[in-house]
């Protein structure tokens, strides 16, 4: 995230059915938002008629504000508006610090959540919402196109970017074994290309159980966090773009989970 790429580093787009549109992440700032509404714009005349918001990091949400003058249904997983009413503040400085460009970006909380599945249809196009128990965050949301095949899994799996933990790891690891359905035919994740989403959660998958069983073998050797670091810090198997900056939350954040089973 930079001020060179506007902040644009993760998947975000819209699925039109007969009668509306659902926008689905808004990207990280409000020029990105923008940028998005005329996409929009571009490839349809129908109106936007719901905006929905996968999980709470800016690069995902933070676009919203740029369709606040229209009269959508925002939605988002349960724990969402909690999420950003604790961190909306800090991302928004973060944002100001990195460009003044980015200085009028907003965070926008749902007026509609999803504590288990929501359905939504477009005009022949019916979208399944489907709120998960923590993972990659806490409020991890997918929407699944039913008419297409196609599941906008967002972060909760990432293609070729290493893979961040803000949630649970066991949590993750519980949620890529029912993640791709039989009627799934086409993935988009939080970050890399689309694709049957086959390779990209095998991937991901040997990444978290090989951090979960690396964290948990050094626990049970009595190895603190800053030794449990040294250990694991190199261990880069799919050599994941990222790793050198992400790597290292990941060990940490499985540690303080794993420490108290």
């Amino acid at each position: 995230m930079s001020a060179a790429n506007c902040g644009a580093i993760a998947n975000i787009g819209f699925i039109v059915g007969d009668e509306s549109v659902a926008v689905i992440d808004t990207g990280t700032t409000r020029q990105q938002g923008l940028a998005l509404r005329e996409a929009v714009a571009s490839a349809t005349s129908r109106p936007v008629s719901h905006l929905i918001a996968t999980h709470v990091h800016p690069d995902h949400c933070f676009g919203h504000a740029a369709f606040s003058d229209l009269p959508v249904h925002s939605i988002g997983h349960r724990n969402l508006p909690r999420a950003l009413a604790e961190r909306g503040p800090f991302y928004l400085e973060q944002l100001a610090e990195i460009s003044p460009d980015f200085s009028d970006t907003a965070y926008v909380p749902p007026d509609k959540t999803v504590s288990d599945t929501m359905r939504i249809d477009l005009g022949n196009r019916p979208l399944l919402l489907k709120a998960w128990p923590p993972a990659h965050t806490d409020n991890d949301l997918t929407i699944f196109d039913e008419r297409a095949g196609l599941l906008w899994a967002a972060d909760l799996l990432f293609a070729g970017r290493l893979p961040t933990l803000d949630g649970s790891l066991t949590g993750w690891l519980a949620a890529l074994e029912i993640l791709l359905s039989p009627d799934v035919r086409h993935v988009v994740p939080g970050h890399g290309p689309v694709s049957d989403g086959v390779a990209a959660l095998l991937d991901e998958r040997a990444y978290l159980t090989r951090l979960h069983d690396g964290v948990r073998a050094a626990i049970d050797e009595g190895l603190d966090i800053s030794a449990t670091l040294a250990r694991l810090e190199n261990d880069n198997q799919l050599d994941w773009l990222l790793f050198d900056t992400n790597h290292g939350r990941n060990v940490v954040a499985a540690y303080t989970e794993l420490e108290w089973e």
